[in-house]
């Protein structure tokens, strides 16, 4: 079985894969410091508690904090005997390179996306994944990740104005009832889900007139349903996007591996 893990600069993901589904999914806060022992610790007391038999083969790792994929890769050797791929490193073979400027490296999560997006929809998409920051990430027609946007995340702006302004309370981002707030929350909410709506559409909307053909637009993260609400452009809501991306470049360096 494949373990595929995704860490961000917030939380960091593993989901077990069996090759046809995944099994369970887990979710930790991501802390540069955290042992290849404490993983397994919290591993496996989640896999015993939901009842998972896993017999982990590979691991595939996707990194946005390079400070811990050194640790993930002590786990993955000590625990699962199993030298891990890790995404943006040469050794793990992307299905179609990216087409960006020279000397960019786009980020191991988009990477992803990019396999996820071309394996599901066939080609250009446009992904906007809600994390710590907000991507947007442009597919083409041959799966290739061709660039896109990075605006701050929703729930980054939230602590930035709760920290700079010392009379506004931090607040939790919903839908509110109305566009003018008649309280200070109700104000803030307005302002950060209604702002972020319109950042949204009208990014999508310019990517489009931009890339100038017929696009499809998936949405994924924790707050893409939420936003969806709002009617902001999104064909499709996935939560695995990511995750089955990984997947999808684990089957690929599997079927061409030259070892």
């Amino acid at each position: 079985m494949l373990l595929a893990i995704d860490c961000g600069n917030t939380n960091t993901v593993f989901s077990i894969w069996d090759g046809a589904e995944f099994l369970c999914t887990l979710r930790t806060s991501t802390h540069h410091a955290r042992t290849a022992d404490a993983y397994f610790t919290w591993y496996s007391t989640l896999v015993k508690h939901y009842g998972i038999e896993a017999d982990i083969t590979d691991v595939i790792i996707s990194s946005t904090v390079p400070r811990v994929v050194f640790n993930l890769r002590v786990f993955a050797d000590r625990f699962f005997g199993c030298r891990p791929l890790v995404v943006g490193k040469p050794e793990c073979l992307l299905p179609v390179n990216p087409r960006v400027d020279e000397g960019t490296i786009p980020g191991p999560d988009r990477l992803a996306n990019a396999a996820a997006a071309f394996d599901r929809h066939g080609g250009n998409v446009v992904v906007v994944d809600f994390g710590t920051a907000t991507n947007f990430d442009v597919v083409a027609a041959d799966g290739a990740y061709v660039g896109g946007i990075i605006a701050p995340g929703v729930n980054l702006s939230l602590e930035a104005l709760h920290q700079g302004a010392a009379a506004l309370p931090h607040i939790d981002i919903t839908r509110p009832e109305k566009v003018i707030g008649t309280n200070t929350v109700g104000c803030i909410q307005s302002g950060v889900y209604w702002g972020y709506s319109g950042l949204i559409e009208g990014l999508i909307s310019r990517v489009k007139a931009e890339y100038g053909m017929s696009m499809k637009v998936v949405g994924t993260g924790g707050l893409a349903p939420l936003f969806d609400q709002a009617d902001v452009g999104f064909d499709a809501i996935e939560d695995d996007l990511t995750m089955h991306g990984l997947t999808v470049i684990h089957r690929y360096n599997k079927e061409n591996s030259s070892t």
